[in-house]
This record gives structure tokens, C-alpha cells and sequence, in this order.
């Protein structure tokens, strides 16, 4: 019995702690180390911008690869780029930008880090 009693609280904060990376994938936000990668979108007169974007708390460098994908409105379309990319406190790093157009669209990006750090995997959805 007394087993049980020390696993639900273990089991409950492990619970908290992958609610909160979900939470911070679809805000299109993920975090490893002293880095994190982020997908922001505006809008202006109908056109939707995606882009990438590294954080870090230090020098860091290391390669991407930005995803975007589009349904609806006037048709679909697959985007993929890529690269390498330094980042410095202060100065993040813009890893990749699409801007779309289409009313009624749904837009899917997804932007993948790799740093000696580790890697990095953020997404959003919007439209």
C-alpha cells in the first residue's frame, strides 16, 4: 500500500509535465536546453506569413528543417526548407519563411532543430 501511495504522486507530475509539452508544441513553441524554437504566423490583406524562429540563451548553432503544408481555398501546396543557422543571446535566428495566400485555407508548419544541444520539434496550426 504504501508503494501506491509514493507512484501517484510520481505519476501525476510526470501527467503535469507532458501536458505541459503538449501545450507548448501546438502554441507552436518547444524548448531543449538553453534553446527553443518557435512558429510565428501574421496576417495582412488575405496573405498569411509562417515563419521559424531560434531562441537561445547562448551561441549555438546548428541545422533546420521548416515545413509547411496548405488545404483549401484555391488548392494545396508542400513547402520545405532548409539549412544551417547560428543564434545568439539576444538575436534569434529566422529558419525559414512562407507566406500563402488563400481564403478559407488551413496552414500546417512544422519546424525541426537539430543543436549539439539536442533536437528541437515545434509545429502550429492556423487558419
Amino acid at each position: 500500500m504504501l508503494r501506491n501511495q509514493h507512484l501517484f504522486p510520481a505519476a501525476v507530475g510526470l501527467a503535469l509535465a507532458l501536458s505541459a509539452t503538449a501545450l507548448m508544441a501546438g502554441a507552436g513553441i518547444a524548448h531543449s536546453g538553453p534553446a527553443r524554437c518557435e512558429v510565428q504566423t501574421t496576417t495582412m490583406s488575405g496573405m498569411t506569413t509562417l515563419e521559424g524562429v531560434v531562441h537561445s540563451d547562448r551561441s549555438i548553432s546548428g541545422s533546420y528543417i521548416f515545413r509547411v503544408k496548405s488545404v483549401g481555398g484555391s488548392g494545396s501546396s508542400n513547402i520545405s526548407q532548409g539549412g544551417d543557422f547560428s543564434a545568439t543571446p539576444g538575436k534569434p535566428a529566422k529558419v525559414g519563411q512562407v507566406t500563402l495566400g488563400g481564403s478559407g485555407s488551413i496552414f500546417e508548419a512544422s519546424l525541426e532543430v537539430e543543436t549539439p544541444a539536442g533536437r528541437l520539434t515545434c509545429s502550429k496550426r492556423t487558419g
